[in-house]
């Protein structure tokens, strides 16, 4: 298997993000053309995609568990990491109870309650918060992805190359110091 910068959880993650979005919709959808032909069809949809969402959530919460394990970070993106790591758990608990409930006590092809659209859209609600931590770990801390090459003159935004100071270097005042990088496995704190 190739080397995956820092491991599965970036990609695997979108699946319960891109199924509960959709779910939410066709949860209204399924509401809003109640009593009419298609409904029926709607409420299936996102029943489905209620159910896939809390199963697709379970590998990635593996594979962010392993991220939160060998990513290395500084103090800062640890905070922010569980952060991250708590809104997931929960998000992931959310899902799987009410897609638990909605199997147990529904058919496929019932009528959608209008407070079950209530509960998958606020479900809706946290994946997304979950997922903005997610997404200020990467392009606020910068943690899991590969460094940038050095700029050459000329080449790249400018907002870049006005920052470098010559010969492809820039100021590191806002840099972490060595001492302050870890490994999450060797990070003093408990979890």
């Amino acid at each position: 298997m190739p080397e995956i910068i820092p491991n599965l959880h970036p990609s695997i993650v979108h699946f319960p993000i891109a199924l509960i979005t959709v779910s939410a919709l066709f949860h209204i959808a399924a509401t809003v053309t109640r009593e009419k032909f298609l409904s029926t069809n709607f409420a299936v949809l996102a029943r489905t995609l209620l159910w896939l969402s809390a199963l697709s959530v379970l590998p990635a919460v593996f594979f962010g568990w392993q991220a939160y394990n060998s990513v290395t970070h500084d103090d800062a993106s640890h905070a922010a990491m569980l952060i991250h790591r708590n809104w997931a758990l929960g998000t992931s608990v959310v899902l799987i109870i009410l897609a638990g409930w909605d199997v147990w006590h529904n058919k496929i092809d019932s009528p959608t309650v209008w407070w079950v659209v209530i509960a998958v859209v606020g479900a809706w609600s946290i994946v997304v918060i979950t997922a903005w931590h997610g997404g200020e770990l990467v392009y606020r801390h910068g943690l899991g992805v590969m460094s940038l090459p050095a700029p050459q003159d000329g080449v790249g935004p400018s907002y870049y190359r006005d920052n470098t100071t010559g010969m492809g270097e820039h100021p590191h005042s806002d840099a972490v110091p060595l001492d302050q990088v870890h490994e999450h496995s060797l990070h003093p704190h408990t979890h």
